[in-house]
């Protein structure tokens, strides 16, 4: 690496993060360029550091990034425009440029879903054969119905909340090895026939959908949106196209982190859903009306709010600004 060109390139970035740091007091833009200024020097200061660890480059730098660290502590307008932008742009973005992943998903387990209910319905011996007389009518008469209402309606949204950010997290993370994403799939999707063949033979079909859908349109979205993006992850090192298979891969992680973290609030507003519309006393047309509005104003955020973001270019990954810097050379 040639330093001396490298602290060229970047030495009038390095001057107005010191002039930033020495004013009395910032306006909102000036809080803004200070923040994306602080993150650039951190990358130059982490290039330097490991390509040419030149102590007085690397002195400079620390202590202007201390000085930068404790002016912005004292502002919060940055993070407030990180979090708008993230919403409005980032997670929008990848939702929508990833949407063919996990409307495949969707569509593939929905298909499979009908398919082995109406077989189940077709081969009442199966049923018998994974449960008794006895446990089918529990399930039936109490365990169902009274799944969703046996705590307080607080704490069972939050432990539903936690349990389905940790079914997409693992949809997330297991993704890169593709295979156990489609087995954890397929474990989700012959549970639910199971119950609703059974449900569904004993005359209890409308309950069943009418405590499923009001929360379970938006969870399984969800679900279905971490599995498609985690195949993409999958796919990005089985064929990485123009890019290397290490950028390839790195872009798409980026992107799986962005789904990863919006995806906390999509599965808050299903937990609530569930914790308090789904057990409550509405009529059940009532509840489905909810659970289908919800899963109407993620799919308008995604096609109007995502399309819309990604024509500005947006693609849920980081911007170019907070990427890994490029390293100038000698030729």
């Amino acid at each position: 690496m040639d330093l001396d060109a490298y602290v060229l390139e970047h030495a009038g970035q390095w001057q107005r993060l010191e002039q930033l740091t020495r004013r009395g007091r910032l306006t909102g833009a000036e809080a803004d360029e200070l923040v994306e200024a602080y993150q650039r020097v951190a990358t130059h200061l982490s290039v330097v550091r490991t390509q040419a660890p030149d102590a007085q480059v690397v002195a400079y730098l620390s202590v202007l990034l201390a000085r930068a660290r404790t002016r912005a502590a004292g502002t919060r307008v940055g993070t407030w425009r990180a979090v708008r932008s993230f919403v409005t742009e980032r997670f929008p973005a990848a939702l929508y440029r990833l949407r063919w992943w996990w409307l495949g998903c969707l569509a593939g387990n929905v298909v499979v879903t009908g398919v082995m209910m109406l077989w189940l319905l077709a081969h009442p011996d199966v049923e018998q054969s994974l449960l008794s007389p006895a446990e089918i009518d529990q399930l039936v008469q109490e365990d169902f119905a009274g799944y969703y209402s046996q705590y307080a309606a607080g704490s069972f949204a939050t432990q539903v909340w936690v349990n389905n950010a940790w079914v997409t997290a693992l949809c997330l993370a297991l993704g890169v090895l593709g295979l156990p994403v489609l087995w954890l799939l397929f474990q989700n999707m012959a549970n639910l026939a199971v119950i609703g063949a059974i449900m569904t033979r004993n005359d209890a079909g409308l309950q069943f959908w009418g405590l499923l859908l009001p929360h379970g349109l938006l969870e399984l979205t969800a679900v279905f949106v971490a599995a498609g993006v985690g195949l993409r992850l999958f796919w990005s090192w089985v064929s990485p196209g123009s890019l290397s298979r290490s950028r390839s891969m790195a872009r798409e992680g980026r992107t799986a982190a962005t789904v990863a973290l919006g995806l906390v609030g999509v599965l808050l507003v299903s937990g609530l859903i569930e914790g308090f519309v789904t057990p409550s006393g509405l009529p059940t047309w009532a509840r489905l009306a909810i659970g289908v509005l919800a899963e109407l104003v993620f799919l308008a955020y995604v096609f109007v709010l995502g399309r819309a973001a990604v024509r500005r270019g947006h693609t849920g990954d980081l911007g170019a600004d907070l990427l890994e810097d490029t390293v100038a050379t000698r030729a």
